[in-house]
């Protein structure tokens, strides 16, 4: 079983849970309290190399697949997808490590999980850090009123069109390795054996459409295209229901294309006890561009 360089990695176990009915892949290291990590579109659990052996010196450092992902399964149906089981995915995965409380770290859609999980069970979260994802509240608010929002959000309806999975596997995965790969590789932040790994993850049978399958469940882009469908989960809940009561730490590289500031302004008032921590020059893709200080932060953050 391939597992994108852990069995390379001194220390790093690919393992296997059955969580929610499914088959969840991840990648443990160290032991003590947990912490998990949740990855973004369209990475995997590779995503957190660094970050698990920064974090398996003192914790049970944990990265999975999401489901849809890599050599995590892909249920077939749309429905597979939504918020609900995602955030099952999580707890479960928790508690088959034997930890009803842990630390929650994600990125990109892996933070909108994270939040979403904290939000329903805030019992369950210790702390949580959110790196360059919207508060799904926040964000369907915005997609409705802020027009520059709606502006940068346009290319999730390409994501949510039966075309997609044509357009991304083109010419060897381009798009991909243009949108995550390519300026790392130019500035020595991935290297060529990375590379192979993610197009290993990519090649992966139905991985393309488990992922694309998180942004058609979301329902989303009929906010951008005038239409009136109604988005699911978390996304379509007013925004007073949504405060998140644990401690929170947002890392923002505040280059990204993608989500515009407002989606910082309006957290102090649905996350009491929240700390930001911007790097002005950094992309959606901190966590590989700067990951000595993204580690740096979120320990500083979770010793408090």
């Amino acid at each position: 079983m391939k597992t994108g360089g852990a069995r390379q990695t001194p220390g790093f176990r690919s393992e296997v849970a059955q969580v929610n009915g499914i088959n969840i892949h991840y990648v443990a290291t160290g032991a003590g309290p947990l912490i998990i990590f949740l990855h973004g579109f369209p990475e995997f659990w590779f995503q957190w190399k660094r970050q698990l052996t920064d974090f398996g010196r003192d914790y049970l450092a944990v990265a999975p697949d999401m489901r849809g992902y890599n050599l995590s399964d892909k249920p077939e149906g749309v429905g597979q997808y939504e918020l609900s089981h995602l955030m099952e995915d999580v707890g479960g995965l928790a508690r088959h490590l034997g930890h009803e409380k842990f630390c929650l770290v994600g990125h990109d859609w892996g933070g909108v999980v994270a939040w979403s999980f904290a939000i329903a069970c805030p019992e369950r979260v210790e702390k949580l850090v959110v790196i360059n994802a919207p508060h799904p509240g926040l964000f369907a608010m915005l997609l409705r009123e802020d027009p520059a929002q709606q502006r940068a959000s346009q290319y999730m309806m390409m994501l949510e069109s039966e075309k997609a999975e044509d357009v991304l596997s083109a010419s060897n995965f381009a798009v991909l390795d243009r949108l995550l790969l390519s300026r790392g590789l130019k500035n020595c932040i991935f290297t060529e054996q990375d590379r192979e790994s993610y197009l290993d993850a990519w090649r992966q049978p139905g991985a393309l459409t488990g992922a694309l399958n998180y942004y058609r469940a979301a329902r989303l882009s009929p906010f951008e295209s005038g239409g009136t469908e109604e988005p699911f989960g978390f996304f379509a809940s007013p925004l007073s229901e949504l405060t998140v009561k644990v401690p929170v730490l947002v890392i923002w590289g505040e280059q990204d294309l993608a989500l515009v500031p407002r989606n910082l302004e309006g957290l102090p008032e649905l996350v009491p006890d929240l700390t930001i921590k911007c790097f002005p020059d950094a992309t959606h893709w901190v966590t590989h561009e700067k990951p000595d200080a993204v580690n740096a932060c979120i320990r500083e953050f979770l010793s408090r």
